[in-house]
């Protein structure tokens, strides 16, 4: 008999948990680096519609970007 699941499975141990971890590693840097590159591509202006200067560029890309 069949059972079925709606629990994800796990990366596991060993080589394959490595594996997913460099993976979100890498998609993680990935969307980083898009994040970077878009926001480097505004304008002055364009920065200052979003509330933003070109300080806060690298905190929004990492994740940190706080409003004080």
């Amino acid at each position: 008999m069949a059972i079925m699941t709606n629990r994800p499975i796990g990366a596991g141990f060993g080589a394959s948990r490595v594996l997913a971890d460099l993976v979100g590693r890498i998609a993680a840097w990935n969307d980083a680096r898009v994040t970077r590159k878009s926001l480097s591509a505004l304008t002055d202006r364009e920065l200052d519609d979003l509330g933003l200067v070109r300080g806060d560029i690298d905190d929004i890309a990492r994740g940190t970007f706080t409003r004080d």
